[in-house]
């Protein structure tokens, strides 16, 4: 759940990505869809989730470790990157596990991380249960935005290897191919959006905005994979209804993380795999475990479970609005980002300091009043739309004298 990552996928001032502009006018196959107004009020807020990424400024832990005689294969702190990175990121810690020579393997967590790794050993041959003590949708990542955001907190660029970048590129080509197999399922747990980034600022302004607010330095990949995605789009004036003088459109990948988590549990479920609810509060505490190899896919938990004070939380809250099935796509507007997903409205705002928004806060405590705050925001982007759309069509009416 990340809206830096978001104007990464949306922004060509943000991510370099081709950008289809002087154009003055869309060609007919390339038209706006009427798009529906999300009806953006603090009264249809059914909930409001935090999530705590999981930031390692070395990027993901996927080393090996020996913990008595147990193996253990690390999968965890992927930042904003988890479901993204996911399917890449297992098999790589699949491969590891399965390496040890054990036809009988658990898997230490039941988010994004813990469900591919199982399904990938299970793939393999091998006999899995996860071991976990929460389930979706009560794990963090079942919290997410849903947004197909593979570079988002994912690291710190002076801090990782030399061969991480291109190990980053591995997993994620890997991740985007799998998603594929998932596209048009029932239920669509997975599918392509489209995605506007609306603004009164040009685009290089923006740009030099973020590149000053990112104190750190977060590591930023996306031009490696450029080809899976289609380039930002700028979209003339008069050929979309947004009140913006800049808007832009791309087309990005979304995740129904309700439906798409309950689909990763079933499949699990029905190839043999077992669910046992422990938790655990130390590395010793595995050794009562049957299996021999392991993998620990615990996210920000392994934080705690593992001592790894290199792990930070990075604070991210939604307010969900009740569905729209008719509301397909995202928006970001003021440093608010909407996206419409099968199992509610997502409403997140974002704040002014871009990537360090959240970072090192760990406070789960959801803030009812910003979450109020956002949906004004979005309330007040629709209001515009509804009005702009009115006007446009009365214009269009003869007038009598």
């Amino acid at each position: 759940m990340n809206r830096r990552t978001f104007i990464s996928t949306t922004a060509t001032a943000l991510t370099g990505c081709a950008y289809r502009s002087n154009r003055t006018a869309l060609p007919a196959y390339d038209a706006l869809p009427k798009l529906a107004l999300v009806r953006a009020d603090v009264d249809r807020i059914f909930r409001v989730t935090v999530c705590l990424r999981p930031f390692r400024a070395a990027g993901p832990r996927l080393d090996v470790e020996r913990v008595g005689d147990k193996t253990v294969v690390h999968n965890y702190g992927h930042g904003g990157s988890g479901w993204s990175l996911s399917w890449g990121s297992s098999s790589l810690a699949a491969e590891k596990a399965m390496a040890a020579g054990e036809r009988e393997i658990g898997v230490i967590g039941c988010g994004a991380l813990g469900l591919t790794s199982a399904i990938l050993l299970q793939s393999a041959g091998a006999k899995v249960t996860i071991y976990a003590k929460e389930r979706p949708p009560e794990v963090r990542s079942a919290r997410a935005t849903g947004s197909w955001t593979p570079d988002s907190r994912i690291a710190l660029t002076n801090s990782v290897s030399s061969d991480f970048p291109s190990l980053w590129e591995t997993m994620c080509r890997r991740s985007f191919h799998t998603y594929e197999s998932y596209l048009g399922m029932a239920g669509n747990p997975v599918e392509w959006t489209d995605r506007y980034t609306l603004s009164d600022t040009p685009p290089g302004q923006m740009r030099a905005k973020r590149l000053q607010e990112d104190t750190l330095g977060f590591a930023h990949y996306q031009d490696r994979v450029r080809d899976l995605t289609p380039g930002q789009q700028d979209l003339p004036h008069g050929t979309h209804p947004f009140p913006t003088r800049y808007a832009t459109r791309n087309s990005s990948l979304t995740f129904n993380v309700a439906g798409y988590s309950r689909q990763l549990v079933n499949d699990f479920l029905v190839e043999g795999g077992k669910i046992e609810r422990v938790e655990f509060h130390s590395p010793s505490e595995l050794i009562a475990i049957r299996e021999k190899v392991l993998i620990n896919a615990t996210g920000y938990g392994a934080r705690a479970l593992w001592k790894d004070e290199s792990v930070v939380p990075v604070r991210g809250q939604i307010a969900w609005l009740i569905p729209q099935p008719e509301v397909n796509y995202g928006v970001l507007y003021k440093n608010v980002y909407i996206l419409g997903r099968r199992d509610g409205i997502v409403v997140q705002d974002g704040g002014t300091l871009g990537e360090m928004e959240g970072y090192n806060n760990s406070d789960e405590t959801p803030e009812r009043a910003a979450a109020d705050s956002a949906v004004k925001v979005a309330a007040e982007l629709f209001g515009r739309m509804g009005n702009k759309k009115g006007r446009s069509e009365t214009s269009a009416l003869p007038v009598n004298s």
